[in-house]
């Protein structure tokens, strides 16, 4: 008994074939620094600074402390048990990182590590490519074939606990050496190009899973704070009709591409024939919907949000309060748990008692987001009437301009832009082809909300009808590089960050609120951002408050001036 027990501390009989789990640990290191990282060592190598031998140099060294970076938190793993299930992660988890940071010039960070887990099935599908088959099969598949095949060593558990811990220490003083023999060149180029850090594959997608971990875990548990409690709605004008907002969230839009904002493309032809405002320079809360989505309907703006300790509810809990009818209608993968607490819906999902879905507009797993639109009239006859009359806001989240795949946010002969990039792998895009899909979404989106519109003016019977449309990020489309959206705020380009509102009011409403349309159009060019949200639809829906703020509130400069 006492041998069998000790049977664990004490080696067995070698197996001269066998590999010692740390050399599998160090082999894993120098090949994930090697191959996983080449967009890595793709973005050092563009820089000015590293041309010559001296930039050559300096790659290799950093290749070397990566490599022990690796290394060194694969020793803490290296057990006959454990080595195999942890080299297969990093070695997939690496292949997946460098395909899309390879691809799209993305960085990983806690954003877009948010995205990756949010990430539905549409979205998954959107993304799948031969390029990323071969990054998996190249970087993870064929060396995890090759390791599963090696039989290990099965030494006592002291003399492997000895082994590691002296491969963390090499490791250690092998990083402390080169840094040290590097350390100005390495402070100057981390400090000027920051973002480099965020390439370290994989080493960067777990420290943002940790990130996430950390701050979920450093705010309460249990529901959100309640807010708006206090709130009521101030008496309607007169003759004035419930009002109805259609609140529209635009997936992915840069207002750079909106005509009405002076593009060269007759992208915006609808909205223009309605006479709506085009808000030029409105800035998002975030660079992806995972971050701007909660933001933007957060009364606390978007640096108080991200300073936050504790969870808050929303603006559509506040609609709620007040008694509004409130309604979320979701094309996308989801509302980030905004809508939870009222009442919502997938478009995909047909509205009691409405006609069948027409053909086209829901395929392969996803829909158009016309289907927003259908059986809308169903929808609204279906919230409770007390509710709607005091006034309604339905909530329309698109699926709008999402990328990769642009040309699958279209339909079939109503692509004014042609012809158009097709594939998911947007850097074998011819520039135009991609513009012109991506502006094909734009079109689209244009059509949706004129469509919206003329919906709205036909309730105007028994509401006073508005529209209002705000897209949660932007996009890069190739500029320097870059494709997508995600990159962390403070470097991202202005190209994700500056988005599109609309605001649209049919006379009536006009008169009923006593905001002027002329009025918002002078104020057209004024500075916004997603902060605006919440005052300005609490003050449009006459919600009065505590968390209102009538300094953000953008239609308060324009109250009282009757059309």
């Amino acid at each position: 008994m006492h041998l069998g027990r000790n049977r664990a501390l004490f080696p067995r009989t070698p197996n001269r074939s066998a590999w010692n789990p740390l050399t599998l640990a160090v082999l894993a290191g120098v090949w994930i620094a090697a191959l996983a990282n080449w967009p890595l060592w793709q973005s050092l190598h563009a820089l000015p600074e590293m041309q010559g031998p001296r930039g050559t140099l300096f790659i290799i060294a950093f290749g070397v402390i990566v490599a022990c970076l690796t290394t060194l938190v694969l020793a803490l793993l290296a057990w006959r048990w454990s080595i195999k299930p942890a080299i297969g992660l990093f070695l997939l988890a690496a292949a997946f990182g460098a395909h899309f940071m390879g691809t799209y010039n993305v960085v990983i960070d806690s954003t877009m590590m948010t995205n990756v887990l949010q990430t539905d099935l549409r979205e998954t599908r959107d993304l799948l490519s031969l390029r990323m088959a071969a990054s998996v099969i190249v970087i993870a598949l064929l060396p995890l074939a090759w390791l599963w095949r090696r039989p290990l060593q099965a030494p006592g558990a002291l003399r492997q606990a000895g082994r590691n811990l002296v491969g963390v220490v090499v490791a250690v003083v092998v990083m402390v050496a080169v840094a040290g023999a590097l350390f100005a060149d390495l402070a100057s180029t981390m400090r000027t190009h920051n973002t480099l850090r965020y390439k370290i594959n994989p080493l960067n997608s777990f420290y943002a899973l940790g990130m996430l971990v950390h701050d979920a875990n450093a705010r309460p548990a249990g529901p959100p704070v309640a807010i708006g409690t206090d709130v009521a709605l101030a008496p309607p004008a007169p003759g004035a009709k419930p009002l109805l907002l259609a609140l529209v969230v635009g997936e992915t839009a840069r207002a750079d591409h909106f005509a009405l904002n002076g593009y060269g493309r007759a992208t915006t032809p609808a909205l223009a024939a309605h006479g709506v405002v085009s808000f030029s320079d409105v800035t998002s809360c975030g660079t992806s919907t995972a971050t701007s989505l909660p933001c933007m309907f957060s009364h606390l703006g978007k640096q108080a949000y991200e300073s936050r300790d504790q969870d808050f509810e929303n603006l559509l809990d506040v609609l709620q309060h007040a008694g509004l009818a409130v309604l979320w209608l979701d094309n996308q993968a989801g509302c980030k748990g905004l809508c939870e607490r009222v009442p919502h819906d997938d478009a995909y999902r047909l509205a009691p008692g409405a006609a069948p879905m027409p053909a086209g507009l829901c395929d392969g797993g996803e829909c158009l987001d016309e289907a927003l639109l259908h059986g809308l009239d169903q929808r609204l006859a279906a919230l409770p009437a007390e509710r709607r009359a005091r006034g309604v806001v339905l909530v329309l989240h698109q699926m709008g301009s999402h990328g990769p795949a642009y040309s699958k946010r279209s339909p079939p002969g109503r692509k004014p832009f042609m012809p158009e990039c097709t594939t998911n792998v947007l850097q074998q895009c011819d520039r135009q082809q991609l513009l012109n899909a991506y502006d094909n979404s734009i079109a689209y989106t244009d059509s949706v909300l004129g469509q919206a519109i003329d919906w709205l003016g036909r309730q105007s019977g028994g509401y006073d009808p508005a529209l209002l449309y705000l897209s949660d990020h932007g996009e890069s489309l190739g500029e320097n590089n870059l494709y997508l959206h995600g990159l962390p705020y403070g470097i991202a380009p202005r190209e994700q960050k500056h988005v599109p509102l609309v605001v649209w009011l049919a006379p009536q409403t006009e008169t009923a609120t006593g905001v002027a349309m002329s009025c918002l159009q002078g104020r057209r060019d004024v500075a916004l951002s997603h902060d605006n949200l919440v005052p300005s639809v609490l003050g449009f829906m006459r919600a009065k408050t505590g968390v209102y703020r009538a300094d953000l509130d953008l239609f308060a400069a324009c109250r009282g001036r009757q059309p």
